[in-house]
């Protein structure tokens, strides 16, 4: 199975990324729904947090790891990649590389939460595949709660999401990187505030292609994938608007498995 996990319901973006561009194959998820959003926690707590949804995971099966959370791709993915044995990949490098392809002026923008803009990852990142990007970034720390309460179409929300846009708008750049996997359930807001002219990257897209291509090259992985085309759905606390977000964002009715970590 492919394990995933986030601190909430964002990661299903990168379930739903994934199944659409290689389906077929078995994943278990698991949203730690109990102590979201990770993004005000400190590092160590985030790390502790990490190794826990990670050590869930491959307990139940997985053989390889995605960090859906950008917060914690940001803090743990090297302690998370050293201490287990087992393939992990995270959700910042792809969506760099593909924000560097987007853009046409180098102005890149990131969103995201305190914890990982405070990492300065997408910087430096960016930098290191491209010296000369400029690079904006843009704590929003209120996104994933009113995601996580399905204010998705709330005109507060909207309000909320302009509010954090402007300095990024006055910078003009050409392209902005969804640095949360909270942030694609608000995609049709943001692009509606920060203009259609920008480009967006969703770092679920660019993960699901890293899974992609390593799995083509490497079969001796591919082979301990089981591929049935089953989810499972694991939380840390069930709660009415996980489950109907969750419908909302695969697209298909789901079974929420409680379980405590």
């Amino acid at each position: 199975m492919i394990g995933i996990f986030d601190s909430g319901i964002g990661g299903l973006t990168v379930v739903k990324a994934i199944t659409e561009r290689i389906p077929g194959y078995d994943i278990i998820y698991f949203g730690d729904t109990a102590r979201t959003p990770y993004g005000n926690k400190s590092p160590e707590t985030v790390i502790e947090y990490a190794v826990q949804d990670t050590t869930f995971l491959l307990n139940n099966g997985a053989k390889i790891i995605v960090m859906a959370c950008n917060t914690a791709s940001s803090v743990a993915f090297d302690i998370i990649e050293k201490r287990f044995d087992a393939p992990v990949f995270e959700v910042i490098t792809p969506a760099a590389e593909l924000a560097l392809e987007s853009s046409r002026k180098m102005a890149i923008g990131v969103i995201g939460t305190r914890a990982t803009v405070k990492s300065g990852i997408y910087e430096k990142k960016i930098k290191a595949l491209n010296p000369g990007a400029r690079i904006y970034s843009v704590a929003c720390p209120l996104l994933v709660p009113l995601v996580e309460e399905g204010w998705i179409d709330r005109p507060e929300t909207a309000m909320i999401v302009k509010k954090y846009l402007h300095p990024l708008k006055v910078r003009q750049i050409d392209t902005l990187i969804l640095g949360c996997t909270h942030y694609p359930l608000l995609k049709h807001v943001i692009q509606r505030k920060i203009g259609k002219r920008i480009n967006i990257i969703d770092s679920s897209t660019g993960v699901a292609g890293k899974v992609e291509k390593f799995l083509k090259e490497r079969p001796d992985i591919d082979s301990l994938l089981s591929k049935n085309g089953k989810t499972r759905i694991f939380v840390s606390d069930v709660t009415d608007q996980f489950a109907k977000t969750a419908r909302v964002t695969l697209k298909q009715n789901v079974l929420l498995e409680h379980v405590k970590i």
